[in-house]
């Protein structure tokens, strides 16, 4: 099945203010290319990923991007996390996707085999309509981190707080079979100083992956 991978990239200078507290805006950029970089790099290693558009108004992003193979979908009004995977999975149709993975920008941990793991479950059953849709909960319980469509239309995501429920209802409506995954390395998001830190012990206490942050994080901590 021809899969696409949907990363939104804020404008730097725009993200991350709830680390405001924890890092000057100088560290919040370069933390921000960092994650961004080590998501492309997982992303370009996973088997069942076919191609990968990051959907940006960042100049940066846009850069990195082209450094790693991916394909840019200009943002310049910075139109928010929902509507800009919603122009990246209509651009993937337009490239013959069957399928999207909706991916944030800030799961520096990503990890190829579990992204093929997550593209590669078989489930038992479908929906009335042929369609299916894996949510992956944040770890909060409550959002969303991150999401597989099948077809990539199958329904509009809207992230945020409660997006959760919101996408299980709406995959149902559209009479999609739902299931849900938790892969651990999409379940590590950086938002806020307790994010950093998690993700600093993990960093400690495990090799491999993460290469550009791993690098970056005992610079600016």
């Amino acid at each position: 099945m021809r899969t696409f991978a949907i990363v939104p990239v804020k404008r730097f200078a725009n993200a991350k203010q709830r680390l405001a507290d924890t890092l000057p805006a100088r560290s919040r950029v370069a933390l921000m290319q960092a994650m961004v970089t080590d998501v492309l790099i997982a992303l370009r290693r996973a088997t069942l990923v076919d191609g990968v558009i990051v959907v940006t108004g960042e100049p940066i992003a846009e850069q990195i991007a082209v450094n790693y193979g991916a394909e840019v979908l200009s943002d310049p009004h910075d139109l928010g996390h929902s509507a800009a995977v919603a122009a990246g999975a209509q651009w993937a149709v337009g490239r013959g996707a069957q399928r999207v993975l909706l991916v944030p920008g800030d799961c520096p941990i990503l990890d190829p085999e579990e992204i093929d793991g997550l593209l590669a479950v078989d489930p038992a059953q479908e929906g009335p309509s042929g369609a299916e849709v894996t949510i992956v909960p944040d770890r909060h319980g409550s959002g969303t981190n991150a999401l597989v469509l099948s077809p990539p239309d199958v329904m509009e995501a809207a992230f945020g707080e409660g997006s959760r429920e919101r996408h299980a209802a709406a995959a149902k409506t559209a009479g999609a079979a739902v299931y849900e995954a938790e892969p651990w390395s999409l379940l590590l998001d950086v938002d806020t100083g307790e994010d950093l830190e998690r993700l600093r012990r993990h960093l400690d206490e495990h090799r491999g992956g993460a290469s550009h942050t791993r690098g970056l994080l005992p610079r600016i901590l």
